[in-house]
């Protein structure tokens, strides 16, 4: 089949007539871009995406990386589409231009970026994590480590990793137990072990860039005594060389069911007590500095689901429209040429409802994009909104997508029938990596605890106010017809959704927290579900005010994908709502010996 990618008329409708993204452009730190340079950026991503990038997804699939005598062998081609990705500027498309970068708003790079995900998401997380984890460096680190590890980052010399989990405690960052020892000389003596670590052993650079969690003896209990340490593959001399070999080892490479192209790693630090890791920052703030690159990763998550969804949503579209099967119910000449499977009632239906999970997921992971923007460019007063609501929706913008992109990738393998379930077409491989999304970066069960345990309540609740008054002032200003009845929809759901937080948050405060977060996951499904209606209407107001006959058919197919959300999706949601005004005891009651 041809190689599915984003559709660059999809593009623009987000950046431009969803988003308003010529608004930043007036902005300093973007003044130096227009609509033009954003275009051209986009067509050398989509190049790049198809010589170097999509050439290799399901190579890389089957033939993933292999320990050999001591390294990581991977496919050639993986090199060369990191090496393309450097060389065209990519890794460093955000920073400033005193740094080397574009400077290009993170709607942009976004959009950007989602051309080699959506082709090839393996191959693209050396290049992401890599980024995120100089992010942190630039944010909290010493001019030194700076000097050291953020400058050789940037040029694509050295790779980056975030190195949390640990085999005992999994997402319970609480409990780690890699210890990191002073010395001296200021530095540190790494010791633990660490799972899971993505890109965590290569050879596509000079270097690799840990970004270690430990405890320092004597610091508090609890994730308040975890710090956050730069722990290179190879110590540098002083010239900034990587000379010798740190005291980190591949203890094995992991074989995950998606994202086979990517190693995946679990490491020991301090076998031989000589792993040398340096402070950042300020001694226990070492979570408050990692949220950045989690919070960073969550949203590129949810991003990287809603491309997969999109992709899987794109594949099954190509076959719907080629793969003849069956006739109309009213034709009984069986002499007659079978029709598209298209035109079949139930494959439409599989269709717009992947139709209608792809593109709010994408919506709303470019609105998390754009409230980066307004942190970085708006003035103090937007920046604090944005950040609130950042802060609120970052669960949302993980989960959502990720679930929701899972279930559209199972109606492309349905649609693709029979064929679906073999590796000889696509949507097989496409479902097996964006499965692992909604366990990447925290499971939906922790991120619902997050939601209703910590971020609706930040700052008195004005997180949740900012998105109401967000969401009612886009309500307000639909004026199209045909768009009404979602409006009226959405603002008829908002009470009820500030019922259920109001009833959620009674029950922690009479019952305690097991009692109040016992349904956590429900009200992470109501708000994700009205967040994506919400998505749609903002889809649905841009989509008929465009006028030009080219954009009819395209308008009328986002118009009808917000029909089917608002009449079929977003009623589901009542019953959550209903479970957290009762304060369903349901689960919270099931004993361990009755199952």
């Amino acid at each position: 089949m041809t190689v599915t990618i984003l559709d660059r008329r999809d593009l623009r409708f987000q950046l431009f007539d969803v988003l308003d993204t010529d608004a930043l452009l007036s902005r300093p730190r973007f003044s130096e871009h227009s609509r033009e340079t954003i275009e051209a950026a986009l067509d050398t991503a989509e190049k790049l995406a198809h010589e170097k990038f999509a050439n290799h997804n399901t190579l890389a699939d089957k033939d993933e990386p292999a320990f050999v005598d001591g390294k990581v062998v991977m496919r050639p081609e993986v090199q060369e589409a990191f090496d393309a990705y450097i060389e065209a500027g990519f890794l460093a498309a955000r920073a400033s231009f005193e740094e080397g970068g574009m400077q290009l708003p993170e709607t942009a790079v976004a959009a950007c970026t989602g051309m080699f995900t959506c082709v090839n998401p393996s191959s693209t997380v050396y290049p992401f994590l890599t980024g995120a984890a100089g992010n942190v460096i630039r944010n909290f680190a010493s001019e030194m480590l700076k000097e050291q590890f953020l400058v050789p980052m940037m040029a694509g010399r050295f790779t980056g990793t975030m190195a949390l989990t640990e085999p005992h405690a999994g997402s319970s960052l609480a409990d780690i137990r890699t210890r990191a020892l002073p010395q001296e000389d200021g530095s540190y003596r790494i010791k633990g072990n660490k799972i899971f670590i993505s890109a965590g052993e290569n050879e596509l650079a000079e270097n690799i860039v840990h970004l270690v969690l430990a405890k320092i003896p004597g610091g508090p209990d609890g994730v308040k005594g975890i710090s956050l340490f730069v722990v290179p593959k190879y110590r540098l001399d002083a010239q900034g060389k990587p000379v010798q070999r740190n005291d980190v080892t591949l203890a094995g490479l992991i074989h995950k069911m998606g994202y086979r192209g990517a190693s995946s790693t679990a490491l020991t630090f301090g076998d031989n007590d000589d792993c040398h890791g340096y402070l950042v920052g300020e001694p226990h703030q070492g979570l408050r500095y990692m949220f950045q690159m989690m919070n960073e990763a969550r949203v590129a998550v949810g991003y990287g689901a809603a491309l997969l969804a999109y992709r899987g949503y794109r594949f099954s579209l190509d076959y719907a429209r080629d793969r003849t099967q069956g006739r109309h119910a009213e034709e009984p000449d069986f002499s007659q040429p079978m029709v598209p499977i298209i035109e079949h009632a139930d494959v439409r239906r599989l269709l717009l409802t992947q139709k209608s999970y792809a593109e709010a997921a994408l919506a709303m992971c470019f609105y998390g994009y754009r409230l980066v923007d307004e942190i970085e460019s708006g003035d103090e007063a937007a920046a604090c909104e944005a950040q609130l609501l950042l802060d609120l929706l970052t669960p949302v913008i993980k989960t959502w997508p990720s679930e929701f992109g899972v279930k559209a990738n199972d109606m492309a393998i349905q649609v693709f029938g029979g064929a679906g379930y073999t590796r000889e077409y696509p949507v097989e491989q496409v479902w097996r990596d964006n499965r692992l999304n909604p366990i990447h970066e925290g499971t939906t069960g922790i991120h619902g605890l997050d939601l209703l345990g910590r971020k609706v309540w930040q700052a008195k609740g004005q997180g949740m106010q900012l998105l109401v008054e967000r969401i009612m002032a886009d309500v307000a200003a639909t004026s199209d017809a045909r768009c009404e009845p979602f409006a009226e929809a959405l603002q008829t759901m908002l009470p009820k959704v500030e019922a259920a937080t109001r009833a959620a948050g009674a029950l922690m405060a009479q019952q305690g927290p097991t009692a109040g977060l016992s349904n956590a996951n429900a009200y992470l499904q109501l708000v994700g579900h009205v967040v994506a209606a919400w998505m749609w209407l903002r889809q649905a107001n841009a989509a008929a005010a465009l006028t030009s006959v080219e954009d009819e058919d395209f308008a009328c197919g986002k118009l009808q994908a917000a029909r089917y959300f608002f009449q079929w999706e977003l009623p589901r949601v009542e019953l959550e709502v209903q479970r957290l005004l009762e304060g369903d005891r349901t689960f919270l009651e099931m004993e361990d010996r009755w199952f």
